[in-house]
């Protein structure tokens, strides 16, 4: 797969887009980086800004980024927690992808990402109010429920369970609904080491990747919280909820959790 941008310049292996033109092509001049800057992000907390996201040139990225997932691609991108790696769930070569990238255990499962709440419903079998999921979602947090038989059966084989998340960022939400179905998503990182908040962290994959948006810092680069990311919590039994993971968002999770009657099961 070759990525092409048209751009006026390249500057420390970013490409800087100055026209609207952004074109996927194996038939093209390869450029040696794959790294595509997200315009309108703010510098304080890496996500990006709503009254600019649905610029021409943000819409085009979305596009590019949609290509490379359509021919089963693996790409990077910005979250509201940690930089992630995403290819889309209901392709079964672009998951074998994920996980030798990373060299991830075959038995640790991918989360899905779905661009609206609407979703969940149709890969998943929710037990909770949907105020709930509206309390919760987007945001920092991996709900896992019961797989429905619409999600891939070579996502997770091993597990009748899945993950699934709304992270409250405005590129993460368009790409998803763009593409039209879920994206297995897992961090952006080498199995075992530590998450990444910014792209050059992860500069050893780029080459291994169709596409790196790179959205800025994700948050505090030198605060250790800021790497925790989304707080994962089993919700598969009726009533209860249990937490896998603590993650950045464990206090305002049981809140929600507690505040719709539902009990721990630790």
């Amino acid at each position: 797969m070759v990525f092409l941008v048209r751009c006026t310049h390249v500057v420390a292996g970013i490409l800087h887009l100055r026209t609207p033109s952004l074109i996927i092509s194996a038939m093209c001049i390869e450029m040696k980086s794959r790294v595509v800057r997200l315009p309108g992000v703010s510098s304080r907390n890496g996500l990006a800004v709503e009254n600019r996201h649905n610029t021409g040139e943000w819409r085009e990225i979305v596009s590019s980024a949609v290509t490379v997932l359509k021919q089963g691609g693996v790409i990077a991108v910005p979250t509201d927690t940690i930089y992630g790696i995403a290819g889309l769930a209901q392709n079964s070569e672009a998951i074998e992808r994920i996980y030798e990238l990373k060299g991830r255990n075959g038995n640790k499962p991918l989360a899905i990402c779905v661009g609206s709440i609407k979703q969940i419903y149709r890969f998943c079998k929710v037990t909770v109010p949907d105020h709930l999921l509206q309390d919760l979602l987007p945001g920092p947090v991996t709900l896992v429920f019961e797989r429905l038989e619409a999600l891939n059966k070579n996502l997770n084989p091993f597990t009748h369970l899945v993950g699934v998340r709304i992270p409250d960022h405005a590129f993460m939400q368009e790409l998803a609904r763009a593409c039209e179905e879920p994206l297995a998503l897992t961090s952006a990182n080498i199995s075992s080491q530590i998450s990444t908040l910014k792209t050059e962290e992860f500069q050893d994959l780029w080459s291994r990747l169709g596409l790196v948006i790179d959205g800025g810092p994700i948050g505090d680069v030198m605060s250790p919280v800021c790497r925790l990311g989304s707080t994962v919590v089993n919700l598969s039994t009726p009533g209860k909820y249990n937490i896998i993971r603590q993650g950045c968002a464990l206090s305002h999770t049981e809140e929600v959790l507690q505040k719709y009657g539902l009990r721990s099961e630790s």
